[in-house]
């Protein structure tokens, strides 16, 4: 597994940050209908227990928007992706079907309110630094074009930015080719709940996308 490094203005700005790592083989595919049961399912649970101003309370979304507070950048205008997937279900707006991976990785995120990063790990060039983006810094979102990302805490590869607690990037992501995935969960609000939500991946992974050669790591 690659080295990820937190520089300093993160650890100072976010010092109860824990990452929850994993990286496995995986065979990607179009469309699960057995993962879209238990979407449709956490979907019904979600609107059954939150009313759309409740969604920033929830503990690892509230920490996400308190670490783009701290490193000043606006969370009611650049949303952590686990917020905007929450309030889009209370919307009632039908979830986005990409593939298989982008889907688990989006249920995952639902039902634990961390904003998580899905990566084709062989499109990644060196290892990671998570560190604070500049007003230079380009960065293309999925589907979103180019982003603002000063102030966003980043990922960074070699080559530059590769994802954010709102949107990875065009470069790393996960297409029905790739067979190596990097997922990285973004703990802000600290270590309670990390293993739970890898353990929760990895039985979703194995079921719906045959992972194998798996490592994991919190740090």
């Amino acid at each position: 597994m690659l080295t990820i490094t937190v520089d300093e203005k993160v650890k100072r700005a976010c010092p109860a940050l824990a990452l929850g790592l994993i990286y496995c083989e995986v065979t990607n595919s179009e469309h699960s209908e057995g993962l879209w049961s238990e979407i449709a399912k956490a979907d019904r649970d979600f609107k059954s227990k939150y009313k759309i101003e409740q969604i920033n309370k929830i503990p690892a979304i509230k920490a996400t928007r308190d670490a783009y507070n701290a490193l000043g950048k606006d969370p009611n205008r650049y949303r952590p992706s686990a917020e905007a997937l929450c309030r889009r279900i209370l919307r009632d707006l039908p979830l986005y079907q990409i593939n298989t991976l982008v889907d688990l990785i989006n249920l995952v995120s639902i039902r634990t309110g961390y904003s998580i990063g899905g990566f084709d790990a062989d499109k990644i060039q060196g290892d990671l630094l998570l560190t604070a983006g500049t007003a230079d810094d380009e960065f293309e979102g999925i589907g979103r074009g180019f982003l603002n990302i000063e102030g966003l805490p980043v990922y960074k590869d070699a080559v530059g930015g590769i994802g954010t607690p709102t949107s990875d990037h065009e470069r790393t992501k996960l297409s029905l080719e790739s067979n190596h995935l990097l997922m990285i969960i973004n703990g802000y609000s600290g270590l309670d709940g990390v293993r739970e939500a890898i353990d929760w991946s990895l039985e979703l992974l194995q079921k719906y996308a045959g992972a194998i050669s798996i490592e994991t790591k919190i740090m």
